[in-house]
Formats: structure tokens, C-alpha cells, sequence
């Protein structure tokens, strides 16, 4: 299902988050799917938001067929104009935001030692300055919209890692000063692909979306996570 301008609003839901609408950013990677979907199955109007319109479409479709709200939507949060662009098309279609998840834990795929300037420049633009432009675009625009930040894992190994951690946690937790609601969520790994073995993640995800928790900020929260099964070896 997917709605554009003008469209009738739609059906409401029922959940602990009915009536709220959320973004989820960089939602063709990684966590996108697990926790667009727990968020929807939450009773949200969930929002899509990557660079690959393709994966969103397959992510939002198989949501939908459970019976959640969502629809993918394209845009580069790195990028301010393209970040602004995607904020009004979701007020366009639903007329408010309530709160952005923002998964800001690409790694890197080399050691520090072999990191080139690219790879390095994509980690950057895909965890730290998108995190920065997010948080400046509704600073000026939507000041009151909740954003629950999922930072580099904390099994990844590098150098490369500690700077973004750092950059993206200082930010977090004085966005205080400027009256904003930003937490931060560290997984200890990175997504498995199985739903339950990630759940406390979205478990984490959900309770800092609630209305009941609308009063945390500038909190920076380790969340671990069971090891992912190696093949053929049986889970518990």
C-alpha cells in the first residue's frame, strides 16, 4: 500500500505507538527491515527511507502483507537538500513526524591498515555526517521529533570505528542543550538477518518510542545482543 499527496489518511492503527508516524533511515541495510517491522507491527505509519528504492520496496511489501503501515521512500539523509526533501514528502502524505530511527552502523569491509580514502569517506557521509544533517535539518524545521540513533557496532574491530562512535555519541548526548530528544543505542554486533536472535535491539528500539519515555535524551545505551549460531552448530 502507498500513498501520495492528497491521498485519504489511512486506516488507523492499534499498538503502543497507533497514530505515531516514524522514519527509518538507511531501511535497506542491516537493522532497516527487523525494526521497520517491529515498528509497524507497533501500530506505526512507518517510513522507509535508503538510497536503494528496490530493497525498500521488497522490505515495505513484505511488511505490508502482515498487515503493517509503511511505504519506502528514496533519499540520502547524508545529503541536507535530500534529507529535506524526504521530510516534506512525509508531511505531504501523512502531515506529521513523530520520530526518526536513524541507523547510522555501516562498517567497514577492510582493516584500518587497508582502509582507503573511499571506503573511509563512505563510512563517514553514512554514520557520522548523515547523523549531522538528520539532527540539523529537524533542529531548524521539526524540533520536537524524537530521533533513536543505532551507532557502529561494538564487535567491530578497527580504528576506524572509535572516531565515529565518538563523534556520533558527543553529539547525542548534548543535543540536550539544544531541546531535543536523542538517545543513542550501541548493538553489540551487527544484524543477523534472524529477527528473534535481534530482538532485544528492536525491543530497545520500540520502549524509547513510546510516548511513556518521550521525557529520556541525550542517553547512550549498550544493547547486547545473543552470538550469532555458527553453521551447523544448533541454538538454544
Amino acid at each position: 500500500m502507498t500513498f501520495s499527496a492528497g491521498d485519504a489518511s489511512p486506516p488507523p492503527q492499534r499498538g503502543p505507538l497507533a497514530n505515531q508516524v516514524i522514519a527509518v533511515t538507511s531501511a535497506d541495510q542491516g537493522y532497516g527491515r527487523p525494526i521497520g517491522t517491529a515498528l509497524a507491527h507497533a501500530g506505526a505509519s512507518v517510513v522507509l527511507v535508503g538510497t536503494a528504492p528496490e530493497t525498500l520496496a521488497a522490505i515495505a511489501s513484505g511488511i505490508e502483507q502482515q498487515g503493517g503501515q509503511v511505504i519506502p521512500l528514496a533519499a540520502d539523509v547524508s545529503v541536507p537538500l535530500d534529507c529535506i526533501s524526504a521530510l516534506g514528502r512525509i508531511l505531504d502524505i501523512y502531515g506529521e513526524l513523530h520520530g526518526v530511527v536513524h541507523l547510522a552502523d555501516r562498517r567497514a569491509h577492510s582493516n584500518f591498515q587497508d582502509l582507503s580514502e573511499n571506503e573511509w569517506m563512505e563510512l563517514f557521509n553514512t554514520n557520522v555526517k548523515s547523523t549531522v544533517a538528520l539532527t540539523q535539518v529537524l533542529r531548524r524545521r521539526h524540533p520536537h521529533t524524537w530521533v533513536t540513533v543505532v551507532g557502529p557496532h561494538r564487535d567491530e574491530a578497527g580504528l576506524q570505528a572509535q572516531p565515529q562512535r565518538g563523534a556520533i555519541r558527543a553529539l547525542v548526548e548534548h543535543a540536550s542543550q539544544e531541546e531535543m530528544r536523542l538517545n543513542l543505542l550501541f548493538p553489540s554486533r551487527a544484524s543477523s538477518g534472524d529477527d528473534r536472535l535481534d530482538q532485544p535491539l528492536t525491543d530497545a528500539v520500540l520502549a524509547l518510542a513510546t510516548p511513556a519515555l518521550r521525557h529520556l535524551r541525550g542517553n547512550v545505551m549498550e544493547v547486547p545482543l545473543p552470538p550469532v549460531p555458527r553453521p551447523g552448530e544448533r541454538r538454544t
